[in-house]
């Protein structure tokens, strides 16, 4: 099933919205975070676009309007971005919103639907690999 992820600030503006494919209604907040990094950085590695958009900034990269500028196009380590993005979540580098309900751990159940509306909520700047 398709559901819609949406990157927003406190304020409530959304930065970012796209649709992430998920194979399970039932799924962790860890395994969420995991599959929504991977998507990102697997579809930024097969076409190495001058700007990534996603949830961790990657290392040696700036912040612009437009997403994330790496200083020179390069393919993106997947499983250091996951590690980060994980322990971004675990010391409240951002929280998330599964259907208006704040998710507190990595191990805690999620039952999604097609009308699940999901919000990644970024506190501070999330550099990765």
């Amino acid at each position: 099933m398709k559901i819609l992820i949406s990157d927003e600030l406190l304020t409530g503006v959304v930065t970012n919205q796209f649709e992430l494919e998920i194979s399970t209604e039932a799924i962790t907040a860890e395994e969420l975070i995991q599959t929504r990094v991977l998507a990102e950085v697997q579809n930024y590695n097969n076409k190495l676009p001058e700007y990534f958009s996603g949830l961790i900034e990657p290392s040696e990269s700036e912040k612009t309007l437009n997403g994330y500028k790496l200083k020179k196009r390069q393919v993106i380590d997947p499983e250091k971005q996951v590690y980060v993005a994980l322990d971004a979540f675990q010391k409240n580098g951002f929280f998330m919103l599964v259907d208006d309900r704040q998710i507190d751990e990595l191990d805690q159940k999620l039952s999604l639907t097609e009308t699940s509306k999901i919000s990644f909520i970024k506190l501070t700047p999330l550099i990765g690999g």
